[in-house]
């Protein structure tokens, strides 16, 4: 039974979708960062299911969907992207989007305050 039908929204899934605009790194600059990123993450984060990387045609727009069992996952990812990764992410360019699915925790929300981002509850759905 999926966490929509049974009503505890507390525990559905967290689904983020970050969006960076690449003007000051180049696309392989990108591709090293994520590569190491998405090992970290693999290896590191057993609440973070899914975690993929999106460039358009002109390799110059990046999408970034996250997935976690919980917010307690997206917290340790957060955590671990704070110390290890930010900086050398945003010195490739501009983040321009950021939304958050599901039913983040209030320590969460307030974790991702400086990110700016819109929400979005479940309403009603499945995944498989």
């Amino acid at each position: 039974m999926q966490c929509w039908q049974q009503m505890q929204w507390e525990e559905c899934t967290k689904v983020r979708k970050f969006e960076l605009s690449l003007t000051k790194g180049s696309h392989t600059d990108l591709k090293k960062l994520m590569a190491e990123l998405v090992d970290s993450a693999e290896k590191n984060e057993p609440g973070t299911l899914g975690y993929e990387w999106s460039i358009n045609e002109e390799s110059n727009i990046c999408h970034i969907h996250e997935r976690y069992l919980n917010s307690s996952a997206a917290l340790v990812h957060l955590n671990t992207f704070n110390k290890k990764f930010a900086e050398r992410l945003m010195a490739l360019g501009d983040a321009t989007g950021f939304v958050v699915y599901g039913t983040p925790s209030n320590e969460l929300k307030d974790a991702l305050e400086a990110f700016g981002g819109k929400y979005m509850a479940p309403i009603g759905g499945f995944t498989r």
